[in-house]
């Protein structure tokens, strides 16, 4: 069984287009949700995966900026994403944006091999805002497991990839589709081969797609230039 696993597509049509045609063929896709916020094509990222939903296994949790278009929960956002989610919440189609507010903020998953997987935007203690960074202690994710009764962890939020192996059981980020944040500009996703064994049957990889064309929608749109600039630094 092949698990495609993405996160963060923050309303990057291309990206996301970019990396279907790399998973395609997988029985299952997981994401971890931010389906919009920041990007210029909201509309059309939400019609991707409903379409996409209805044919095959694809799970999707509510991110934070999901949430915060949906239900108008933008507080502590800085002023840049602030300006995003109001022009979302005006220009998404009421169709969509009922669609996220579906959307659950946990989902369970398991594979063919019986192994088990908590899917969420953030963590188990905080699921939409709680960042869990590749660099945080042993002792803070293993704090963070203990709200889990899952084998696996599967995670977002930060845009950053990550696998930490704790005792026979992991916490995954596949990075972020539409807007990475590790200092490489293509988009990132993750692929879990159930004929490996765990923990070393996760593969990152990552895939270029027309920056510039999702770069110029941001700018067409009047969002911020620094939410279009970003894109080309992988921050």
């Amino acid at each position: 069984m092949l698990i495609a696993l993405i996160s963060d597509i923050h309303s990057n049509l291309e990206a996301l287009k970019a990396v279907w045609r790399e998973v395609r063929r997988a029985d299952a896709v997981l994401c971890m949700g931010d389906l919009v916020g920041y990007g210029a094509s909201p509309n059309e990222v939400v019609e991707f995966v409903r379409e996409r939903m209805e044919k095959r296994t694809f799970l999707c949790v509510r991110g934070n900026h999901d949430n915060a278009i949906a239900f108008g929960a933008e507080w502590g956002f800085n002023p840049y994403a602030r300006q995003a989610v109001r022009w979302h919440q005006r220009i998404m189609t009421v169709e969509n944006l009922e669609f996220l507010r579906r959307l659950p903020v946990r989902q369970l998953f398991t594979d063919d091999a019986g192994r088990s997987y908590l899917l969420i935007h953030g963590s188990p203690r905080a699921p939409l805002d709680e960042y869990l960074f590749p660099w945080l202690q042993d002792e803070e994710f293993k704090a963070v497991l203990s709200y889990v009764r899952q084998d696996d962890l599967l995670v977002g939020h930060t845009h950053v990839p990550m696998l930490r192996v704790l005792g026979g059981r992991r916490i995954i980020n596949p990075g972020g589709v539409g807007q990475p944040r590790d200092g490489d500009w293509r988009a990132a996703y993750a692929l879990i081969d159930t004929d490996e064994k765990p923990p070393d049957n996760v593969e990152f990889r990552r895939v270029e797609y027309d920056v510039q064309e999702a770069a110029g929608k941001i700018l067409d749109a009047g969002l911020p230039r620094f939410l279009a600039e970003r894109l080309y630094d992988g921050y």
